[in-house]
């Protein structure tokens, strides 16, 4: 593990030169790239020499401590930087994890009815406002791509994109079926019915990292059928796009101009395009080394909110809230936090084998 610090710290000191130097301050994109670099081990360097000064700081202790009259003291920094080692040690072992490359991302969210009927489509309601709710708890920008609203306020499927700080790192452990039991509404009985909705979280992508040959895509307009006052029924705004060489499809019909929705729609197409390219490459990893928690499996059932008991379990790490309301209110952190701790000690026990 030192001899990998070592290498890091080393390139880290190249980085500092070479983004000082007026060449290649001159080359954007490359200072860019190379400042991007720089920031992303800034932290693991840091703590390196952290943990460098205070095992320095102990052995110049250990010395203090064979003359008589230093002795008492020396003990006290010795013992207290042996203490804070082995601590630092296992924050360097964390931060050596190779860090989801997307983690920095926005992402486009989709969530769609499963199982259960009209249940399942005001369940994924439910689903929507949780996360619109935790968005706000984050100061994160939500916008509305696409829906398909029911009669009673529910959704057979929403697309939203969500912008900010660190999104897909906090929501990526979210793709996945989550089931509902619950009394409807509309049971008389007051049976519990069991319903799903299927969540998919994608990072948004750049053009530079998927590259689409406009040949391959056929548009269509079309008269957009959700909300949004006279204008928007009156004129061709929404936007499908039919990606030809993989069958993809996507619409967008929630901004008045064509334009706004075509250029969302590309950004969804070009992110469902990734994720194939991503699942790709993921299937190419060996079982043993991939993380069982951030699978991204939409066909696998991660969750179940159980109403009568208010308890909100993910399957994923045995884990079980019972705080219903303020789970649905968008209090998700102790949830996320405990996923991605389970995450990192997945991935470093993948390290150690």
């Amino acid at each position: 593990m030192f001899e990998k610090l070592e290498n890091v710290e080393k390139r880290y000191d190249e980085l500092t030169k070479m983004i000082s130097d007026p060449e290649v301050i001159a080359n954007h994109t490359e200072w860019q790239k190379l400042m991007k670099e720089h920031a992303s081990i800034e932290e693991i360097v840091l703590k390196f020499r952290e943990y460098k000064k205070e095992k320095q700081e102990m052995e110049e202790a250990e010395e203090l401590m064979k003359d008589p009259e230093m002795k008492e003291l020396a003990e006290e920094e010795y013992y207290a930087s042996k203490e804070k080692l082995p601590k630092i040690e296992e924050e360097l072992k964390l931060l050596l994890i190779p860090k989801d490359p997307d983690d920095d991302k926005n992402i486009i969210c989709e969530i769609r009815a499963g199982a259960g009927g009209e249940e399942a489509a005001l369940f994924a309601g439910t689903l929507f406002r949780m996360y619109t709710m935790y968005a706000e708890r984050k100061h994160w920008k939500l916008e509305v791509l696409n829906e398909n609203e029911t009669g009673l306020g529910g959704y057979k499927e929403i697309s939203f994109m969500i912008t900010g700080k660190g999104v897909y790192s906090r929501l990526k452990f979210e793709s996945g079926v989550h089931r509902v039991q619950r009394v409807p509404d509309t049971e008389s009985s007051g049976r519990i019915h069991t319903s799903t909705a299927t969540v998919a979280v994608l990072p948004v992508v750049e053009d530079v990292e998927i590259e689409i040959n406009p040949a391959d895509v056929k548009m269509e307009v079309f008269r957009s059928s959700g909300a949004g006052g006279q204008h928007i029924n009156k004129t061709s705004s929404a936007v499908r796009l039919v990606h030809e060489p993989t069958g993809i499809v996507v619409e967008c019909q929630t901004e008045r101009s064509q334009f706004q929705n075509r250029d969302n729609a590309m950004k969804m197409l070009r992110t469902k395009l990734y994720e194939i390219e991503k699942q790709k490459q993921d299937s190419e990893i060996s079982n043993a080394r991939k993380s069982q928690v951030g699978s991204g499996d939409r066909s696998e059932k991660i969750r179940t909110y159980n109403y009568p008991q208010g308890r909100i379990t993910d399957h994923r790490i045995g884990m079980s809230i019972y705080q219903m309301e303020n789970f649905l209110n968008g209090d998700l952190d102790e949830m996320i936090d405990n996923l991605i701790a389970a995450d990192r000690a997945e991935k470093l026990k993948g390290e150690d084998e």
